[in-house]
């Protein structure tokens, strides 16, 4: 694939994202959990301590970054939406509850869709977000129709490349800013004895170089990379650093433009060579998959 065709001379690009899940991805599994103060307490590390702690990086460095925040960390945490909000950073549509849209029926994505647009607009001052990243990354064939019911514009779900491209719903075009397991810290450093959410904590020495490997070579590739990070994982000191090297690692190569998630979808629309891909939902024939 040619490489996409950045603004300014710039080879790649870079999206810092940070998903504020806090409580909401462990009761998404079992709120039983919310008995449980220690298991609580892990996840508030993220707004409580987490979040102040990239923000003050981030104005160091002087790049913006777009989080996604479920509308329960919202409601539970409104003065952490309106530092981000105030710092100048971008806020992202992350669901209400941050249970996987595979579990709901469509009307339930759809109320549930509804109630994080109120939940962020109470914290956030009347905010409302034009992109989405869906709990867990888990679209279902009917989620990218519904996002554009409520009028967003753009999607940082789906895996199926490493360049920004227009998702054909159908009824409208999303753009869609791929992620992937490797450009994500859960899969570094995440870990609890229940729920089993890793297994592994890996060096932040580590992580960097796995990052800034991938990040030039998607320099050589016009990718877009596009980096997920949670607060109550990569708020932790030695993590932060971490991230704030990266951010130089890039800046001195020179040749990547930083852009919020927002700014994305602009520059596909513009571009007369971007993909346009249809929605195809996977057929399956009983003949052969009999248990599905």
């Amino acid at each position: 694939m040619a490489p996409f065709a950045w603004p300014d001379g710039h080879r790649a690009a870079l999206s810092l994202t940070f998903d504020v899940d806090a409580e909401s991805a462990i009761l998404a599994v079992d709120p039983v959990y919310a008995r449980k103060l220690s298991t609580m307490s892990h996840q508030r590390y993220g707004p409580r301590v987490g979040v102040p702690r990239i923000l003050r990086m981030l104005e160091r460095t002087g790049v913006r970054a777009t989080f996604f925040v479920p509308g329960l960390t919202a409601d539970l945490h409104p003065a952490m939406v309106e530092a981000v909000l105030a710092a100048g950073h971008e806020l992202g549509h992350h669901g209400y509850s941050h249970v996987p849209y595979h579990r709901m029926t469509d009307d339930e994505q759809r109320r549930d869709i509804d109630r994080a647009f109120a939940s962020l607009a109470r914290a956030g001052g009347g905010a409302r977000p034009d992109g989405f990243r869906a709990p867990w990354w888990e679209l279902t064939n009917s989620t990218p129709g519904i996002l554009s019911e409520f009028g967003l514009a753009w999607d940082s779900s789906l895996m199926d490349d490493d360049h920004p491209y227009l998702l054909d719903t159908g009824e409208s075009v999303l753009a869609e800013l791929p992620v992937h397991w490797m450009l994500d810290d859960w899969e570094q450093y995440a870990y609890l004895p229940r729920p089993p959410i890793g297994v592994n904590i890996e060096s932040p020495a580590k992580v960097l170089d796995l990052w800034t490997n991938e990040l030039d070579a998607m320099r050589r590739h016009g990718c877009l990379f596009m980096l997920t990070n949670h607060p109550f994982l990569s708020g932790r000191p030695g993590r932060v650093e971490t991230l704030r090297r990266l951010i130089v690692h890039a800046l001195d190569r020179g040749d990547v433009a930083f852009a919020t998630c927002a700014e994305v979808p602009a520059r596909v629309r513009e571009d007369p060579d971007a993909v346009t891909r249809p929605l195809r939902p996977v057929q399956v024939d009983a003949a052969i998959y009999p248990d599905l």
